[in-house]
């Protein structure tokens, strides 16, 4: 794994070698166990988007391992402005040991990676979000000590949450059903690759415009803003649309009894799902946003570091 772009162009042994060694770290960082496994190292990062969990667990995450990281908005730079991308790639790959960018196109994250000669972590692009989507998996086995074999429901927009949960949740073996309006559905291709990865797992993708059917059975209920950055102009059309899938108690009890629910945060309440769910006992989402931490750590280590996590051992799903 040189990179970390999408979760489908890595391999199910390098989620599970992710997961074991965000879990040793976290337990490491609980029990007060310096592991500065990135000392003189420095990590650039990108931010044509702003953040809260992701600039604040990329930071926080990079100084507890002993590194360095550098924080650049998009007016501290010249990508975008003028400066290819290769020139960028080129001259931060001279300056920093790894670069972490939260922006819009993936293909401009890509093409980072592609013409860089350090490691490319993928913060977030309108397409995908796979750190948040391990975060995720790091959650769901916390709770229910596996994650083959489960299910969960996705309720809301097809946007890059949703895109890297297919992902994620085909590659080790957990199915996934996703209610969206019409209009409103997953990628195809996204929807493919995730089929393909089900087939080998042996787990289902379920695409749906009815949450009802998607929720039936799930482990865990998965929902996001209906708004994402970029999309404020169609604020009001897009709460008129999605207020059918709203995650509320009546909805949330078509589940599991024992099914958990997540939020990658920020959260609207009111509108993508009612206090008593998010707030409820079942809620997980702030164990989910500092599992952002330990799993950013982990990815930094593996990519970053010189020995790469290889004596924390490897989950077993």
């Amino acid at each position: 794994m040189k990179h970390l772009l999408s979760l489908h162009e890595i391999t199910v042994e390098d989620i599970k070698h992710l997961l074991s060694l965000a879990i040793k770290l976290k337990k490491e960082l609980k029990s007060g166990i310096p592991h500065p496994l990135l000392k003189g190292k420095t990590l650039g990062m990108i931010f044509s988007k702003s953040s809260t969990r992701t600039r604040i667990s990329f930071e926080v995450g990079m100084y507890q391992l002993g590194g360095y990281p550098l924080f650049l908005n998009s007016s501290d730079i010249q990508l975008g402005r003028g400066e290819t991308i290769y020139d960028t790639a080129n001259v931060l790959s001279r300056y920093v040991d790894g670069i972490m960018i939260r922006t819009f196109k993936h293909s401009d994250v890509e093409d980072l990676a592609r013409y860089s000669t350090v490691p490319v972590i993928n913060g977030l692009t309108d397409l995908l979000h796979p750190c948040q989507a391990l975060a995720d998996l790091l959650t769901i086995y916390e709770y229910k000590s596996k994650l083959e074999g489960l299910k969960l429901a996705y309720i809301g927009d097809g946007n890059n949450v949703a895109h890297s949960l297919l992902h994620g949740c085909s590659k080790v073996g957990m199915s996934i059903a996703v209610a969206t309006p019409k209009g409103y559905e997953c990628n195809e291709e996204i929807v493919e690759h995730a089929k393909t990865d089900a087939q080998k797992t042996g787990c289902n993708v379920t695409i749906t415009h009815d949450p009802v059917e998607a929720i039936k059975d799930a482990d865990v209920v998965y929902t996001d803003t209906w708004v994402s950055m970029g999309k404020e102009a169609e604020k009001e059309q897009r709460i008129k649309i999605f207020k059918p899938y709203q995650v509320n108690k009546e909805l949330f009890s078509k589940a599991k009894e024992d099914a958990i629910f997540l939020h990658c945060l920020p959260a609207y309440r009111g509108f993508e799902v009612t206090e008593d769910v998010i707030d409820g006992p079942r809620s997980a989402i702030f164990d989910e946003a500092e599992n952002r931490l330990h799993v950013q750590k982990a990815i930094m280590v593996i990519l970053m570091g010189e020995r790469h996590g290889a004596d924390y051992g490897q989950l077993e799903f």
